[in-house]
């Protein structure tokens, strides 16, 4: 499978490290050197896109390679206000666009417990809950779109709160707030805390490394192949 990384930070070199190991050609590298040569790519050379940018760059990012047929994989966060314009564009191309703001397959285990859990836990009033996210200083958005998506999971499963905030001093009773830390090293910590004046309980993913997030986004690229529509990873793992 020939694959065009667009984005070669940190995520976009162990892809690389990733997709080499398995036997995948690298089609080329963009980034924000070179970022005028992404009109090179069409499906003459490329067979699918791993997209993980920053969130000005990534929608212009996904616009071109949906126009020109080829599938693309993006992990890029913090621009999710223009997701229904791309996946409206993805339909109107019939193209193939998978979005998932965290890879890993752990996390989207984390995601689907944390649904369970709200459900039950929206019976017992006595109990506040809240997210919170810890991330490298290098990572620009907050809070995380691995906090939000997981925000929007008890947001859809408990009734008790009706909206996410960010770092909020004194949230309302329906508010949902999500704590955010940058701390140097950090790859990546989520935790859903639910408190009582008696007792916490806790649901925490911590990724030890990259590497789980590079081979999902990988995973996906590959079981993208000749498939056309908008998927995440609840589709490819079947949750």
């Amino acid at each position: 499978m020939r694959i065009l990384l667009i984005g070669y930070g940190k995520m976009g070199k162990t892809i690389q490290n990733i997709a080499e190991q398995k036997e995948h050609q690298i089609a080329g590298i963009i980034d924000f050197n070179n970022r005028e040569t992404l009109s090179d790519y069409s499906t003459e050379n490329t067979d699918v896109a791993i997209e993980f940018t920053h969130p000005e760059s990534a929608p212009n990012n996904i616009r071109y390679c949906l126009e020109n047929n080829i599938a693309v994989v993006s992990g890029s966060t913090g621009w999710l206000e223009v997701l229904p314009e791309i996946k409206a564009l993805c339909t109107q191309k019939e193209g193939a666009f998978f979005y998932a703001s965290n890879y890993s397959v752990g996390v989207n285990l984390f995601f689907h417990f944390n649904e369970y859990i709200a459900t039950k836990m929206q019976a017992y009033k006595n109990f506040n809950v809240e997210v919170k996210e810890v991330h490298h200083t290098q990572k620009v958005d907050k809070p995380s779109g691995t906090a939000i998506t997981t925000a929007e999971g008890i947001l859809n499963n408990y009734a008790l709160k009706n909206k996410w905030v960010s770092d909020a001093t004194a949230p309302q009773p329906h508010d949902l707030n999500i704590v955010s830390e940058r701390i140097a090293d950090v790859v990546g910590l989520h935790t859903v805390r639910y408190i009582s004046e008696h007792d916490t309980i806790e649901l925490t993913h911590n990724a030890h490394n990259r590497i789980g997030f590079a081979e999902g986004a990988v995973m996906a690229a590959e079981w993208l192949q000749n498939k056309k529509g908008v998927f995440g990873m609840k589709d490819m793992l079947n949750l």
